[in-house]
């Protein structure tokens, strides 16, 4: 083999004549045809490589396949795809995305861990077929990745955390949303041994409880994502543990978490600055008084989801309008207890006027056309949500459609007069959006 450019060797280049009388193939040299060749995405190099002999060469070179997305191709990838193509790329691939893939499984995932030892990034997510077996060849011969997505791969278990936990050190983001048979165990191996997570997404992994989150508080010290929502069981004894272990704590999902109270806030105010995200929706202990501790030590937060937190009332909105300049996302559906004053201080606050991109105020029956005039000067304000706001008028989002003209305002108007019900049966509505 003659000497390497770019991973293509010089032997491979001799096929470049005088007889190709393409242009571009004599003015430019091959190794720049092969670098612009590297920022095609996959349909374009697979046409590029029907053009001509020399191009196929270049188009179907490793060193191009570094990235791969087949997630548009989802309902046509087998698993023989997928083995071919690690066959190909070889080493060189470091990303890829089989998002979707339904019919990949075991067998294919076990040849492509073989062929492509340097991958760092790869999405499973949704591919059901796979089991923990597909987990024990990515721990076997691939060591070096750091982002790996299992969500809705319902058949991995603890054998497959334990697994990544002795081949993948590196792990830096793992997503196993909705594996519910995970467990404290199969958590307790995987911190262990992977100190430098990241992010951890655990949606719906339905069996974890407070055990878990005190093993993650212990030893994931570089945590800055985690997501727990509708992760029933747990408390705030093991949150707690996660805020005093984790201070790099940005983004925390713990929505549907219905057993947690101001206890956490008080946590994350006290031991986690830096949050950013912080999404409570449907967690109904939550008050006035955690929200404060939050809003006064946490000035970095940019979106907070609250919707369905009742107890809440304006002196939430209050601390926010004062002491978090950052926000850009809120939402307060369902909270029934705002009203008009607690819009209006939010409209004035620091974060109003060049911040504040989205505020959802679904099912608030005390907000009238008064909040639309205190949000007029928010000239930043993208979206905003009043489906179900009784009290708000056509006339009142045309006004405020005259100081922000780009918004845009999604509502339901529900009829004056409801049609009767049909035997005697309760009558649904459609709430479909309405864009004014």
């Amino acid at each position: 083999m003659g000497k390497e450019v770019n991973g293509v060797s010089r032997s491979r280049f001799e096929m470049f004549s005088n007889s190709d009388e393409a242009v571009i193939n004599k003015k430019l040299p091959k190794e720049l045809l092969l670098r612009i060749f590297s920022f095609l995405d996959v349909v374009t190099l697979c046409r590029c490589a029907q053009v001509s002999r020399s191009w196929n060469v270049l188009a179907l070179d490793g060193s191009n396949w570094q990235r791969i997305d087949l997630f548009d191709f989802q309902r046509d990838i087998e698993g023989r795809v997928v083995e071919n193509i690690s066959k190909r790329c070889g080493g060189f691939l470091r990303k890829l995305s089989l998002r979707g893939c339904l019919g990949v499984g075991d067998s294919a995932l076990r040849t492509f861990s073989q062929n492509c030892r340097n991958i760092e990034l790869l999405s499973l997510n949704g591919c059901t077929k796979i089991t923990d077996s597909t987990c024990n060849s990515l721990s076997k011969f691939c060591p070096k990745l750091k982002h790996l997505d299992l969500a809705s791969c319902t058949s991995i278990t603890n054998l497959s955390l334990k697994a990544l936990s002795e081949g993948c050190p590196q792990l830096e983001q793992l997503n196993i949303s909705w594996c519910d048979q995970v467990t404290k165990d199969g958590v307790q191996a995987l911190v262990r041994c992977c100190p430098g997570l990241k992010g951890l997404f655990l949606k719906g992994c339905t069996q974890l409880e407070d055990e878990a989150l005190k093993h993650i508080g212990a030893h994931c010290p570089e945590l800055v994502t985690l997501n727990l929502q509708t992760c029933s069981q747990i408390t705030d004894e093991g949150l707690i543990t996660i805020c005093r272990g984790c201070h790099h704590l940005q983004s925390l999902c713990v929505s549907g978490c219905a057993n947690i109270t101001d206890a956490i806030l008080h946590a994350l105010g006290q031991n986690c600055p830096r949050i950013r995200i912080l999404e409570v929706a449907r967690c109904s202990q939550l008050t006035d008084v955690g929200f404060t501790t939050l809003a006064r030590n946490c000035h970095e937060l940019e979106k907070m989801d609250l919707e369905e937190c009742v107890q809440i009332t304006d002196g939430t909105l209050i601390q926010l309008s004062i002491h978090c300049p950052r926000l850009q996302v809120l939402s307060l559906s369902h909270c029934e207890l705002i009203t008009d004053d607690g819009i209006r201080h939010l409209g004035s606050g620091s974060c109003a006027h060049d911040r504040l991109e989205v505020i959802e105020l679904d099912n608030c029956p005390l907000i009238t056309d008064a909040s639309l005039e205190h949000l007029k000067s928010c000239h930043s304000l993208d979206r905003i949500e009043l489906y179900d706001c009784q009290q708000i008028t056509r006339a009142g989002i045309k006004r405020l459609r005259t100081h922000l003209p780009n918004i845009k305002v999604h509502a339901y108007f529900a009829p004056v007069t409801p049609p009767p019900s049909v035997g005697g049966s309760r009558q649904r509505f459609c709430r479909c959006c309405i864009l004014l």
